[in-house]
């Protein structure tokens, strides 16, 4: 089991750890910052050094409860104690870009009571799907300036821990499907943007919308009967 470190401290880039099994080029570590692709959230980047070597950190992938880490070189052996260095950019802007759909969600449910079904991000650019009949006139540049209003308004974002039972509770959490959640986990990482969304989510999230920059509303498009798709660039302000 891998000790994901970004789950409580999505700043933290510099890290010290230590190899507990090699699969090729795969290494696993007894406790890691980079942030392994899921929930429609890409890997980080990176680079891994130690006494006798480094190599750069291309792909990071979950194996259940463990963190592999793809390494672009000769990889070091069990037991060898390592420093882990996160690429700050590629971090941040995906950081950014998850913020941003969760304002995106907010906005959409608050406004229209519609729910999302599913989105992907590259850093900087997202697209997310809404359970949406027909967009209403205007749609794409009132949900943009909706959007932007929250992100002006910087609000903060906090990062809390709740039991399963108790997430299961939460009409919040239950609207963003925490039952989909594997009964193994007992303990629901959820993000709040205060007073305007609450998710059980498990990515890395800015400390607050004003950090975001500014979103544009790219396009929209029908993905099929009852379901429409948005697509959503950031741009620095």
């Amino acid at each position: 089991m891998t000790d994901r470190l970004y789950l409580r401290d999505a700043d933290l880039r510099s890290f010290q750890a230590t190899v507990v099994s090699v699969e090729d080029h795969m290494v696993e570590l007894d406790r890691t910052a980079f942030y392994a692709t899921s929930g429609g959230q890409p890997h980080d980047t990176g680079h891994l050094t130690w006494e006798t070597g480094a190599a750069s950190v291309v792909d990071v992938r979950s194996a259940g409860e463990r963190v592999l880490h793809h390494l672009a070189g000769p990889a070091p052996g069990i037991g060898t104690v390592i420093v882990g260095e996160v690429d700050d950019e590629r971090r941040h802007q995906l950081m950014r870009t998850h913020t941003a759909m969760h304002v995106l969600c907010g906005v959409i449910w608050r406004e229209w009571r519609r729910p999302v079904t599913g989105g992907n991000m590259e850093p900087l650019q997202a697209r997310m799907d809404f359970e949406l009949t027909e967009l209403p006139p205007d749609f794409k540049e009132r949900v943009e300036e909706l959007c932007n209003s929250e992100l002006v308004a910087d609000r903060p974002i906090e990062i809390s821990f709740l039991p399963r039972d108790e997430a299961m509770l939460d009409s919040d959490l239950i609207r963003t499907k925490v039952n989909l959640i594997p009964e193994s986990v007992t303990e629901i990482r959820v993000v709040d943007i205060v007073g305007l969304d609450r998710q059980a989510d498990g990515g890395t999230h800015v400390s607050s919308t004003g950090q975001v920059g500014r979103l544009e509303v790219v396009k929209t498009e029908s993905k099929g009967k009852g379901f429409k798709r948005v697509r959503i660039q950031l741009h620095d302000t």
